[in-house]
């Protein structure tokens, strides 16, 4: 099974977990996690708290995202030594804008910039 494949089977609610004591070490809060992850796929809170307690696969969020936000191209820059934006794989490339967002919220970065407004 390769990399993209195991992320997949990853369930929402435990990366959503990883990805909000990552932030939160660095100051930051629920809500401007929320923030972030509403931006890249115009789910609402109401739907975020659905997916967590749906024990939603990683895969699923991504395809059932209710619009996947057009400016997510305009995310630059390496994750994991990876240049984002060569990633050819389209789920592992949303997976990666969603690290990187993350990665500038804990560097903190605004949530303006973070989403290239």
């Amino acid at each position: 099974m390769n990399s993209s494949e195991r992320v997949k089977k990853y369930i929402f609610s435990d990366i959503y977990q990883l990805l909000l004591n990552k932030i939160t070490l660095k100051n930051r809060t629920q809500f401007e996690l929320d923030q972030v992850i509403m931006w890249l796929t115009a789910y609402t809170i109401d739907d975020l708290n659905e997916l967590k307690v749906n024990q939603t696969r990683f895969e699923d969020f991504f395809k059932q995202a209710p619009k996947m936000n057009p400016n997510r191209f305009l995310i630059k820059g390496k994750v994991c030594g990876v240049q984002v934006e060569l990633i050819e794989d389209e789920f592992m490339r949303d997976v990666r804008y969603l690290d990187k967002c993350v990665d500038e919220l804990a560097k903190g970065k605004t949530l303006d910039k973070i989403r290239r407004q």
